[in-house]
């Protein structure tokens, strides 16, 4: 029978995610297992989504989030068409933020951010779903929280001051020797290769060809090499590009395609994205 945890205490709007980190040790929670019992999960459902609420309102009240309601719909809308496919413990939610800056990342909880500078890199809907069907990965596998379990709870809990601010700007306010773990925390290698293999899985079940996978993989790399910085250096943590191709390959082949019928594109998302490359 599973363990019913009382939920944090959210009433404070003053409390930090590190303080909701800290209270959650403080709990003495037992273990849950997640992802089919590969890793231990000291945090309920309803305390990852508290955190999560917690620290996307950070981020929020810290980006430029996007405005127009007829990308942002477009953007939720095409992240519920892929959440319906993963079976989460929770809601997901998909949100843009404004930022010229190669870079897409999950919050505890179900809360996914992209960039709207994957839609202007994307050459098609399915490459954008593809990035956006990984974050989702993360979120159902639970890999946020399943991270923090490992001992990285205050350094997960101040990743978005890291994507907001810059290491730069962290370092300054709590030291290089702090900092600098932070910058290449993100979520293990074999995180995000199980967050590539449940994305793929995501987009075929979507109607998307899931080979568009491998295309944005050699986009990104492409962009990097042409255009050094201009990726996320949060987005390199990631394992290296030609081994995710690899990988991502068979996992393709694993899912025994059969159908020829994915879609590609679509003439909403080349509408959508021409109204973003205006957007200013």
């Amino acid at each position: 029978m599973r363990t019913v945890y009382p939920p944090i205490d959210t009433h404070s709007r003053r409390r930090s995610p590190i303080a909701l980190v800290a209270l959650l040790l403080l709990s003495g929670a037992s273990p849950l297992w997640a992802s089919g019992g590969k890793s231990v999960n000291l945090y309920s459902v309803a305390q990852e989504v508290a955190l999560g609420r917690q620290m996307s309102a950070e981020v929020e009240q810290q980006s430029r989030m996007m405005e127009d309601p007829v990308i942002a719909e477009y953007i939720n809308r095409l992240g519920q068409n892929l959440a319906m496919q993963a079976n989460a413990e929770f809601p997901i939610s998909v949100k843009m933020i404004r930022s010229s800056e190669i870079n897409a990342f999950t919050l505890p909880g179900g809360f996914v951010y992209v960039n709207s500078g994957m839609m202007k890199m994307a050459d098609n809907e399915a490459e954008l779903a593809s990035v956006i069907a990984h974050e989702i990965g993360h979120a159902a596998a639970r890999h946020a929280t399943r991270t923090a379990t490992r001992g990285d709870m205050g350094r997960f809990a101040t990743l978005p001051l890291l994507l907001l601010r810059g290491w730069a700007g962290l370092a300054a306010r709590q030291g290089a020797v702090t900092a600098a773990p932070v910058v290449s925390s993100g979520f293990s290698r074999a995180f995000e290769t199980e967050a590539d293999r449940l994305g793929v899985g995501y987009l075929a079940d979507a109607g998307y060809d899931p080979n568009a996978s491998i295309d944005m993989f050699e986009r990104i790399q492409s962009m990097e090499r042409k255009t050094p910085g201009a990726v996320s250096k949060l987005f390199l943590t990631h394992p290296p590009t030609g081994d995710r191709i690899v990988k991502t390959q068979d996992a393709i082949r694993r899912l025994k395609i059969e159908s020829e019928a994915y879609v590609l594109n679509t003439s909403e998302f080349e509408s959508v994205r021409t109204r973003l490359m205006s957007d200013n």
